[in-house]
């Protein structure tokens, strides 16, 4: 066990959870308690009883979110359930808070029904001003979103979808810049076709880029493929591959400019991958807490630019730098869906806040402590 886990074991043993409710309101006296309860709160929910929408001026509803999951992929670890998931959306959380003043709350269910799923979200949603759905397995996962998003009046934010998809793609804005190359042109691979992988693909298509290709642990996913396919996975064949390659992994990664690597395996791409890249290859891999391939191994193997979803490297493109910020802005300005243009707009805001001369290849994004990002993501939406 490595120090940074054996730290983490003993300041989550030391804490005993890393959040809690805080009152806004002092209780004094009893005029207090007569305020903030009865008989005074009455005649607030009178109010919001003749306009329901009344909720967000005199509740936290316009404060609140939900991060929902069932545990059944957490992180890159797997199908772990919904009781070792609650450290991690403790996390996702602190997050929220800190970086968006936002209460989230971890809500992990103990089911992994799709159809228990949708309905308790929906039953819980007057509390929440936005759901934020985290590490379900895929494409379980896409199902949930498509019917929260149709039957609920709030934002609907998949984390592993729309979060990593918006800051893949600002962050290889930049890199591609430092390589001299055209992100409408550059052959780009993404390793992995669950939600990240469906988000990526999706929002680099429609940002233009035309030479794609997407991999799934039974190889190039293309039209004619009939064997390990899903609804979703019909949609990136349709979206990439125009030219309906057929292979393996290996055979994707030759020639490549970019590969961006959200498979959920690590240590799936070698040094030798690397290798058959082309000249000055960019290389994403993403997978937490191991990913396809460690930072030393992918320069070693050739990669002008590497970047992993890591703190302790360089280049960490995470959507942490994503979620806190997008969902503080949706809040703010009470939308009831993002949708992809919004994604892209967000994902082109965060990558020109990276200047010109500080743009390098250990540096394609912006801190994420930087105070810039919320007003960046705040005039996309």
């Amino acid at each position: 066990m490595t120090n940074i886990y054996k730290n983490a074991m003993k300041l989550h043993k030391k804490l005993k959870g890393k959040i809690e409710i805080k009152n806004r309101y002092s209780l004094r006296t009893s005029k207090d308690l007569s305020l903030v309860y009865t008989p005074g709160v009455a005649e607030v929910s009178r109010e919001i009883h003749r306009n329901r929408n009344k909720v967000y001026d005199y509740t936290s509803k316009w404060n609140n979110v939900a991060i929902v999951t069932d545990g059944s992929r957490l992180l890159g670890l797997g199908n772990f359930g919904p009781e070792a998931a609650l450290p991690v959306m403790e996390g996702k959380s602190m997050i929220f808070k800190h970086f968006g003043r936002i209460n989230a709350f971890p809500v992990c269910l103990a089911t992994q029904d799709k159809d228990e799923i949708i309905r308790t979200v929906k039953q819980i949603a007057p509390v929440f001003g936005a759901i934020n759905i985290e590490d379900i397995e895929s494409p379980k996962c896409l199902e949930v979103v498509e019917a929260l998003q149709h039957d609920l009046d709030i934002p609907v934010f998949h984390d592993d979808q729309h979060g990593t998809a918006t800051v893949v793609l600002a962050a290889l804005i930049n890199a591609l810049k430092v390589v001299d190359k055209d992100l409408k042109q550059a052959r780009i691979v993404v390793v992995g076709a669950g939600a990240a992988g469906l988000g990526i693909v999706t929002i680099l298509a429609h940002v233009g880029a035309r030479n794609l290709l997407a991999v799934d642990s039974t190889g190039i996913i293309n039209e004619d493929r009939k064997e390990n396919m899903n609804p979703y996975k019909r949609q990136i064949a349709i979206t990439s591959n125009r030219e309906k390659i057929n292979g393996s992994l290996e055979d994707a990664i030759r020639d490549a400019d970019v590969l961006v690597g959200v498979s959920g395996r690590a240590k799936l791409i070698t040094r030798k991958m690397i290798g058959t890249m082309s000249k000055d290859p960019v290389v994403f891999a993403l997978t937490n807490p191991e990913p396809e391939i460690m930072p030393a191994d992918a320069k070693r193997g050739g990669a002008r630019i590497v970047a992993t979803g890591r703190s302790d490297y360089h280049n960490q493109v995470n959507n942490a730098m994503i979620f806190p910020f997008i969902l503080r802005a949706a809040l703010d300005a009470r939308i009831s869906k993002i949708d992809e243009q919004m994604l892209a707009k967000v994902a082109k805001n965060l990558s020109r806040l990276v200047e010109n001369k500080l743009r390098s290849e250990r540096h394609i994004l912006p801190p994420l402590n930087d105070k810039r990002i919320l007003p960046a993501i705040a005039k996309a939406l």
